[in-house]
């Protein structure tokens, strides 16, 4: 179970509900319908996550341009490396990878879930076999 700040949630509902043009393409033309289930807005430790796949411990975050700013960047990597104790994968997607390469930043997601999810004594991930 991961440990979660409680005074958190009511922001991340409000996210939920002014969600970014990126958040929302990525989330509405392929993450909502995922096989897999993916939370937004998911509170982790001190911090609101974009998008979370518990099954296969994955974040995904989208950035904007604040976030190439020497100082966001730090605070970015600081964030990533408290996720990645928790045993979480993070994936940074620049939203104008979004804009410019939806389908592939979908085929790098898509790869990135099936190589986390535990694999079956066949080697097949659950994802491939269509178990949910």
């Amino acid at each position: 179970m991961l440990k979660y700040n409680k005074d958190l949630i009511v922001y991340a509902k409000e996210l939920r509900k002014n969600m970014t043009p990126w958040e929302m393409k990525l989330w509405n033309w392929f993450l909502r319908e995922y096989p897999i289930r993916f939370q937004r807005q998911k509170v982790i430790d001190n911090y609101i996550v974009d998008f979370y796949c518990a099954k296969a411990r994955l974040v995904i975050e989208l950035d904007g341009g604040g976030h190439y700013t020497d100082e966001q960047m730090q605070y970015d990597a600081t964030r990533t490396r408290i996720l990645e104790k928790y045993g979480l994968k993070v994936l940074r997607i620049c939203n104008l990878e979004i804009d410019n390469n939806f389908y592939q930043v979908c085929e790098y997601i898509d790869r990135e879930v099936k190589q986390s999810l535990p694999q079956s004594p066949d080697g097949d991930s659950p994802l491939v076999r269509g178990s949910e």
